[in-house]
């Protein structure tokens, strides 16, 4: 008799577990609490015009070709991907800096900003993708239930690189001030200051120089779209508008979930929610870690978010700009040390409709602008619309043009939406840190030690926060849940 298994949340983690867990012949029933799957990919359409609401960078292709060649697949059967070139655009305060779509265009842009750094610049994304290679092989794929897991030849023989940091490192070959803000950026997707993450971690130099910047034709929704269809083909139901309010227990072994009063039977239950908010939904005596616990981890920031519909094209933006033009380390001290609302913070804005013309109506821009703060900060009608105003004076002063009079229309999303919409542990956006005390095995685990046939997955467990470790996550829980239940 196949054993059902109850899926708490549909983000990326849980839609990789539930595909994973259907293969492996479990009846899966998938219940998200929102109007659509997603999770925090969530999808905005209005006016005609489309966003992604939550994640918008397509990186590491290849964790993504993995998980759908799994299931016979390729992401091409289901949306058409293509590389940006250029990738993106930094604005500094003197100009912006172009990363083209490839290494060669890389360098030259390198060597325009400082002659002769293009040298070691390819020998530092060599050895980053010499990392990722081993984070990919040796790393990524397993469990987080030992620390042997991260004990191999290749990783004994890179043991400093643990104890030192992207930004030491990067120091060390580059002086350029710009140079150095554009190879720390992309480990601001792993949630943490480059000076307190891991050497190591500049493997997403590689991803980001390496193997590029991609989109998926009408956003990065179309993955949700694609792994929804896999699931249910797969024989994985699907209820959306269906919130957990709790998560029953019986001589110690999870037995049920509760919706709406209502208790569903399970003989396995998988949460992809927030790992925090999950734990609230057992008793206190049950759940494996305190406040306390949770108080003292170095979360990803939070955002302070706008979707904007403008009524004609924008000059002088591609479709992913980053805004560098103020003081980098002030604003990550206003994140992680003394977390209060930045007085001028940096900011990504996203103009998907510049390389997607569909995602807008015809002669209009899509605009998604982001600005990422600390979580559990104070969230007000009146502190967004400083936030927004500070940007835009920026944004308007560095693209050379006027737009506040072009916008439709505005909508905002911040801490408390995090919170209220995802369960969001003081509304963060996209999870813990991967800090060193905060990687593998020191992560909470997938499966709970106090309550058999409790298992979890996502962005505060292994691997880590970002949407390809996400997907990771899943195969992770579902090779867990088989190998303990068969």
């Amino acid at each position: 008799m196949q054993k059902k298994i109850a899926v708490i949340g549909s983000g990326f983690s849980a839609l990789s577990a539930s595909c994973y867990l259907a293969k492996k012949g479990y009846r899966v029933s998938l219940y998200e609490k929102n109007e659509q799957a997603g999770g925090r990919a969530s999808q905005l359409q209005r006016d005609g015009f489309t966003f992604d609401m939550g994640p918008s960078w397509y990186w590491m292709p290849d964790i993504f070709e993995k998980f759908f060649a799994d299931f016979g697949k390729t992401p091409a059967d289901y949306y058409e991907l293509n590389r940006l070139d250029p990738a993106y655009q930094i604005f500094f305060q003197d100009e912006p800096v172009t990363i083209g779509g490839g290494m060669d265009q890389i360098c030259e842009e390198f060597e325009r900003i400082e002659p002769g750094s293009s040298r070691p610049l390819r020998k530092f994304i060599g050895k980053a993708r010499t990392n990722y290679d081993i984070a990919i092989n040796k790393m990524v794929y397993k469990p987080g239930v030992s620390p042997l897991e991260l004990v191999s030849p290749e990783t004994v023989r890179r043991m400093g690189q643990f104890f030192s940091t992207i930004s030491r490192e990067v120091r060390r070959d580059f002086t350029n001030p710009k140079l150095i803000s554009i190879l720390e950026f992309p480990v601001l997707f792993l949630g943490a200051k480059p000076s307190v993450t891991p050497a190591f971690y500049n493997f997403m130099n590689y991803a980001d120089f390496g193997l590029g910047t991609w989109h998926p034709k009408g956003g990065m929704y179309r993955i949700v779209e694609a792994m929804t269809r896999l699931a249910q083909s797969l024989g994985v139901e699907i209820h959306t508008d269906s919130p957990v309010d709790a998560i029953r227990v019986e001589n110690g072994r999870a037995r049920a979930i509760s919706i709406g009063g209502n208790d569903i039977p399970a003989d396995l239950i998988l949460s992809g929610a927030d790992y925090h908010h999950t734990e609230t939904l057992l008793p206190e005596s049950l759940r494996q870690y305190s406040e306390s616990y949770w108080d003292k981890r170095v979360f990803a920031p939070s955002s302070l978010l706008f979707y904007v519909g403008f009524d004609r094209k924008l000059d002088k933006v591609l479709h992913h700009n980053l805004f560098f033009d103020t003081d980098f380390e002030k604003h990550a001290r206003e994140i992680y040390d003394n977390p209060k609302w930045p007085d001028s913070p940096l900011f990504y804005a996203n103009f998907p409709s510049v390389t997607d013309p569909g995602m807008a109506p015809d002669g209009k821009e899509t605009g998604f602008f982001l600005v990422p703060l600390a979580p559990g900060l104070e969230d007000t009608d009146e502190l967004r619309e400083s936030g927004f105003n500070r940007i835009m004076d920026r944004f308007e002063l560095r693209t050379g043009q006027q737009v506040r009079n072009n916008i439709i229309f505005r909508q905002s999303f911040c801490v408390k939406d995090f919170s209220e919409r995802y369960n969001s542990y003081k509304g963060n956006a996209y999870g813990m840190a991967n800090t060193l005390r905060q990687t593998a095995f020191l992560r909470p685990g997938l499966k709970s030690k106090k309550v058999d046939g409790l298992y979890f997955t996502g962005q505060l467990t292994v691997p880590g926060p970002g949407v390809p470790p996400a997907l990771i996550s899943g195969k992770l829980v579902s090779e867990m849940i088989d190998k303990h239940n068969r």
